[in-house]
């Protein structure tokens, strides 16, 4: 059990924020009923945890069972009453700005979400109007911003990543900073907040007063990774699928670092996207990249790309160890690149709508023991499909090692299955089973990992 300090309080926003309906707030405030009032008790949980080295939703959830948030309607807004709420998210009993903001930016996206689906205004039958979708939610949020010139680097890569590899992707974040462009994460520890605070400090010398750190997350990994304090802006979208398609669309290119198996998801997934033909000529710069220490596991993460997807997916990326001022210059020129390439067929800054991205890549992946095992996983498979496929294997390990749904899944029936060809398996296990050796799994705890998931040739 976790050792806990608690308070009972009161807060409203400071600033603008959406006015819910009477019928929304009822609908929020039943307290113990309904999915909508469970889903925003969980995020709001894991809000108040930022900065505890905690990555299972589980724990957090038990050692907190007692935890109640009341929306109450008021004439110029709402407020919500906290009760047994985390005490460190308090300083002499007034709410730490950050936490305020995204406690409310996380009421403003899950009633938003839930009112789209409920009044069907959002049509997610086909491709297009998934992407819209996404769309409506990002500018719900007020994350888009048009007429702004590309400048948006999304950084992937490991909560549990070690020190040196933290303080590397600060000083790839510093050299954006430095350059004026932003930065959008997943919004955690690790990989998530080390750019943001490399960022910071560059902005800070640039005088840059108006610098973005936006945190793109959804409900099953939220609870696992609280947001960190740098990110002033914070976008939960309702499932992982909505979010990548978020991180893609809002980013003009990308950054991989370090990670494990939730870093290899993100990077197939965009893989997937880049070798769809539709995609071919389209300008995305995309860059690995790591401290000296890390150049063996950015090696075998290449090898693996090039062992299941081919020659052509390792094409679509450039690997750069141990150097972030380059890394800052060719993401520089990569979006310079993308600056003409929009220009010329006149399409949005703000938002990617010429990237082609197929129904398969949008639909939920739900990752229960039968889906696990029935991934087609087979060399005749195209590859921009079977990166897809690759995608929500990692997807499902993700979820048996830290969602709450996923491991209480994997403690009723056991780890998954995961079956495919010899020539697919085998650099599979060997990838996971570095990983695990790394432990780039989860955040070391002193105890051994066990995994979720069992792999079958």
């Amino acid at each position: 059990m976790m050792p806990r300090q608690v308070v009972n309080v009161s807060v409203t926003p400071r600033g603008s924020l959406e006015i819910l309906s009477q019928r929304e707030v009822q609908n929020l405030s039943q307290f113990g009923s309904g999915s909508t009032y469970q889903l925003f008790r969980q995020c709001a949980l894991a809000i108040l945890n930022t900065g505890a080295r905690v990555d299972n939703a589980k724990t957090i959830l038990e050692a907190y069972a007692d935890f109640e948030v009341h929306i109450h309607q008021l004439d110029r807004g709402v407020s919500l009453e906290l009760r047994n709420a985390p005490a460190d998210a308090f300083v002499d009993g007034h709410m730490i700005a950050s936490t305020r903001e995204m406690l409310f930016s996380a009421l403003r996206d899950i009633v938003y979400t839930e009112s789209e689906l409920r009044n069907q205004r959002a049509d997610l039958s086909n491709s297009n109007g998934i992407t819209d979708y996404v769309f409506h939610l990002l500018r719900n949020a007020r994350t888009l911003t048009p007429g702004v010139e590309p400048k948006m680097v999304v950084c992937w890569g490991g909560h549990s990543i070690n020190t040196e590899e933290y303080k590397y992707t600060k000083r790839v974040g510093h050299e954006l900073g430095l350059r004026n462009l932003d930065i959008c994460t997943g919004c955690g520890p690790g990989v998530m907040k080390g750019p943001m605070k490399g960022a910071t400090i560059a902005h800070a010398k640039q005088r840059v007063t108006d610098g973005r750190y936006l945190g793109l997350t959804e409900p099953g990994i939220i609870a696992a990774e609280a947001p960190n304090p740098i990110v002033n802006e914070l976008v939960i979208l309702p499932d992982i699928e909505k979010r990548l398609e978020a991180f893609v669309r809002v980013g003009h290119g990308i950054i991989i670092f370090p990670g494990g198996v939730g870093t290899a998801e993100e990077f197939l997934y965009l893989l997937g996207i880049l070798l769809h033909p539709d995609n071919r000529e389209l300008p995305f710069p995309l860059i690995l990249s790591g401290p000296k220490e890390s150049a063996g596991y950015l090696q075998q993460l290449h090898e693996f790309v090039g062992a299941t997807l081919g020659p052509a997916a390792q094409a679509r990326y450039e690997i750069i160890i141990e150097d972030p001022v380059l890394v800052a210059r060719k993401m520089k020129q990569g979006l310079a690149e993308v600056k003409q390439f929009r220009r010329e067929r006149s399409d949005a800054f703000h938002f990617n709508w010429l990237l082609k991205i197929e129904e398969s890549f949008q639909r939920p992946f739900e990752p229960t023991h039968e889906n696990m095992a029935n991934l087609e996983l087979r060399r005749s498979t195209p590859p921009h499909e079977l990166a897809a496929n690759l995608r929500r294997a990692f997807s499902g390990i993700v979820a048996g090692n830290v969602k709450d749904k996923g491991i209480r899944l994997i403690e009723q029936y056991g780890p998954y299955e995961i079956h495919g060809d010899p020539e697919i398996m085998q650099p599979l296990e060997a990838l996971l089973t570095a990983f695990v050796e790394q432990q780039r799994m989860k955040l070391p705890n002193g105890s051994a990992y066990q995994p979720s998931y069992r792999v079958v040739s």
